[in-house]
């Protein structure tokens, strides 16, 4: 069947363009519907799944209100915070109960250090108690050495280690950046995953010497406000919010509607293909994975195609606990502890969920949830492992931490195939290249985790980017360009 829609045409920026066919219901995607919407467009939304959402899934353990995916946002950039407020959920943010977080390693649960740029210190005092006298004494030489030039883009493993030592990266940087892309710090870009320091570093000496100016930065003008923020049910409730404020609007959603074909046509406007549907309209936004978007752009943008095709992926899993509280009664304080995978364990964070947000112990005061995430990239073998493999595993590595040894009474795994994308040395210079090719194409924008980070408010900045891209406006996409959007770990187990 066919939807009915208006002729393609060209429309100035200022009236909006038209009829908009966004493909993709995840956060990006719902959030370039809302701002095409805001703007005076017609909407119309295809999902490939029967839901809206993407990687932020709400569900439920012994009848508490869990999030299966991400359970936070960062809430230091107004965009994932201001769409949630525009969906009406102001009255439901809650900040984390408690942010303080540990680290597992060394036979023992540490204290997460301060004083650090996503595990980079200032100083060596900083990861006192977390690093080993040599691996102190080797922070110590970074002033001495000359400076590194760090060009175009540099592996955060790699510079921090030349600089620092390898103990720095596989102590404390590996498991933060892990906690964010399930990837390996020696090939993740300084430039995209850790931008403040990447400029910092191409303008001072050594490395300690950035992190300091940094934090001297951020200490004459402190944020207000917490650094992250949940949502009361869960981070997964966001998606739905933000669906029914779409619907509310006047746009459509229509999922279990893959699309398998997107051609330009003699009217400079675009075809779509779903299934049985055949739409028409003057621009489109693909806010899909980069494969998929890869196999959607081959026939009109081949270049863009093949530069997503070469983009990356790391699969993880979740495992969802639930315990009596008066068998959980020797769980640590705290929200939760990251794992360096150097230490040879299995699980690589766990959050004490019932801890970090007072909603859920809210729900059920004799319940305590925790969560433990497995998986990193290029790591298959774990995840290959059936559900009760992944739970034993992970009671195992709890138990060894906390000494939980109880048996839950209720447990839930949760698996991201290809759930997070890869932002390898050079990645900034491939989203370039991607925009160069598709700008070529009136009418055409794409947006989502894999351009410019991987968190909410980065996926959300894509996605606005994206909109204003269609009306004409590139400030956005430049800014964005300029300065992806760093995505930091949310205390354990994001």
């Amino acid at each position: 069947m066919c939807a009915s829609e208006t002729p393609a045409g060209e429309f100035p920026p200022a009236a909006g363009p038209g009829h908009v066919v966004v493909v993709g219901a995840g956060i990006a995607g719902l959030a370039a519907a809302h701002r095409l919407l805001e703007g005076g467009a017609r909407v119309t939304v295809l999902e490939a799944s029967d839901r809206v959402g993407g990687k932020l899934l709400p569900g439920e353990i012994a009848g508490v209100r869990v999030d299966l995916g991400a359970e936070s946002m960062l809430a230091r950039r107004p965009e994932a915070v201001g769409l949630a407020r525009a969906a009406g959920l102001a009255d439901r943010l809650q900040p984390p109960s408690t942010a303080t977080a540990s680290l597992w390693t060394r036979g023992a649960l540490r204290p997460m250090p301060k004083g650090h740029v996503m595990g980079v210190p200032g100083t060596a005092a900083a990861l006192s108690g977390v690093l080993s006298e040599e691996g102190l004494a080797r922070i110590e030489r970074d002033a001495e050495l000359p400076r590194t030039e760090v060009g175009d883009d540099v592996a955060v493993g790699e510079y921090v280690a030349a600089r620092l030592g390898r103990e720095v990266v596989d102590r404390l940087v590996e498991p933060l950046l892990g906690g964010v892309y399930a990837g390996d710090a020696y090939r993740i870009s300084l430039r995209s995953a850790v931008p403040q320091l990447f400029e910092a570093a191409r303008t001072h000496t050594s490395l300690t010497e950035a992190v300091r100016a940094l934090q001297g930065r951020t200490a004459t003008s402190p944020p207000s406000g917490p650094v992250f923020m949940g949502i009361e049910g869960g981070i997964g409730t966001l998606p739905p919010a933000v669906a029914e404020s779409v619907r509310a609007r006047g746009g459509e959603i229509i999922t279990r509607a893959p699309v398998t074909e997107l051609r330009r046509t003699a009217s400079d406007g675009w075809r779509i293909v779903a299934g049985e549907r055949e739409l028409h309209a003057d621009a489109v936004v693909v806010a899909v994975p980069a494969g998929p978007a890869a196999e959607l752009l081959r026939a009109e943008a081949p270049a863009a195609a093949a530069e997503l095709s070469a983009v990356e992926y790391a699969s993880m899993a979740l495992i969802t606990l639930a315990y009596r509280r008066a068998d959980a009664a020797a769980l640590p304080e705290g929200s939760g502890f990251l794992v360096p995978p150097v230490d040879g364990h299995t699980i690589k964070a766990s959050t004490f969920a019932s801890r970090k947000w007072g909603w859920i112990a809210d729900e059920d005061p004799d319940l305590v949830v925790l969560r433990a995430s497995v998986g990193r990239y290029g790591d298959t073998e774990v995840l290959g492992r059936d559900d009760a493999g992944l739970v034993a595993v992970s009671r195992h590595d709890l138990a060894e931490a906390t000494g939980l040894t109880a048996e839950p009474v209720a447990t839930r795994v949760t698996r991201w195939r290809d759930g997070l994308p890869q932002y390898p040395v050079g990645h900034h210079a491939r989203v370039a290249r991607v925009r160069e090719h598709v700008a070529k194409l009136p009418g055409l924008a794409v947006c989502g985790a894999a351009y410019d980070g991987v968190g909410i408010p980065a996926s959300i900045a894509s996605a606005y980017a994206a909109v204003d891209q269609l009306r004409g406006d590139l400030g956005g996409v430049e800014e964005l360009t300029a300065h992806p959007v760093q995505s930091l770990h949310g205390g354990a187990g994001e």
